[in-house]
């Protein structure tokens, strides 16, 4: 009669359940701070042999050098006070690599409340984490599209809007200039009649392309004002330098070339303005200021520069 197999003791059950998960086990002595365990999965996913986890210095030298002290002294301090926690952090591979490990932490006490040893489970969540960065950079994307003109690239007028306010501000609290310049492309309306709306559309693309290349500077910004108007905001601009970007700005129009009817190249007319730190001036009023002078710009002849 063939002898029948003994049942496996209740640690070896528990041993093999958790070696056969995907999540890694793992148990720290509190007081020598050495591993008494760590599940040997630990060694496919790090590359590092269940050997070489002798210290919870081996840990910490293991995790990334970004996220190292933080996660050290947050875990060491949860720990001390007893408190179950559970941290996110990039791992170190043997061949230099690294993978998102979520670690999660059970603080064992004994009966006087001491700590005596910490157990708990270390979970690859790499995928987890490229799924969140992909979901950013998505978010980023859909954000920028959002503050973008669909036709010419540069900031919409929601955007303009936006960074008005907050250079508005910025202005009246440091007293440093804020300059803004109006652009409106002349015969407008009669190049789109005439050429029709598909190069009508190709002008407003090259004059968005001129004006942000002259108005290039950090900071400086260069909006769709609404259909062939076209706004550039140059913080801690004075009034002469942003006449002189104005300038250039209608040269750069003037360069391109754009043949309106019979020979006439098509011009752009710019109005100028400059707040200063000692004026009481409300920025509806600043921009009013600026618009007007544009028209002027249009009925002194067009193709001209008005501050």
């Amino acid at each position: 009669m063939a002898e029948q197999a003994q049942p496996a003791g209740d640690g070896e059950i528990y041993r093999t359940l958790l070696e056969s998960t995907k999540a890694i086990p793992w148990q720290i002595d509190w007081k020598t701070a050495t591993f008494s365990y760590i599940g040997p999965q630990i060694e496919a996913l790090l590359g590092w042999p269940t050997v070489s986890w002798k210290t919870a210095l081996d840990w910490a030298e293991r995790i990334h050098p970004d996220e190292r002290q933080y996660v050290v002294e947050y875990c060491m301090s949860q720990s001390a006070s007893g408190i179950d926690h559970e941290a996110d952090y990039r791992a170190l591979t043997a061949d230099g690599r690294h993978v998102w490990i979520r670690d999660v932490v059970h603080v064992i006490r004994d009966e006087a409340g001491e700590v005596t040893s910490l157990v708990g489970f270390m979970f690859d969540i790499s995928e987890r984490k490229a799924n969140e960065d992909r979901i950013d950079e998505l978010q980023k994307t859909l954000m920028a599209l959002s503050y973008q003109d669909g036709l010419t690239g540069v900031a919409n007028r929601r955007r303009f809007d936006e960074v008005l306010a907050a250079e508005w501000k910025k202005s009246r609290e440091t007293g440093a200039p804020l300059s803004l310049v109006l652009g409106d492309i002349d015969l407008f309306k009669s190049y789109n009649d005439l050429h029709g709306h598909l190069q009508g559309d190709d002008c407003l693309k090259q004059v968005a392309a001129s004006l942000k290349a002259v108005a290039a500077r950090p900071g400086d910004l260069v909006a769709r004002y609404g259909g062939e108007e076209f706004a550039i905001l140059l913080p801690d601009t004075t009034r002469s330098e942003a006449l002189a970007m104005a300038e250039q700005c209608r040269r750069a129009i003037a360069r391109i070339g754009i043949v309106h009817g019979e020979g006439r190249l098509l011009g752009m007319s710019f109005g100028v303005g400059t707040r200063s730190g000692d004026e009481a001036i409300d920025v509806r009023e600043f921009v009013g200021e600026i618009d007007r002078k544009l028209y002027a710009a249009k009925r002194g002849g067009r193709d001209a520069v008005v501050a």
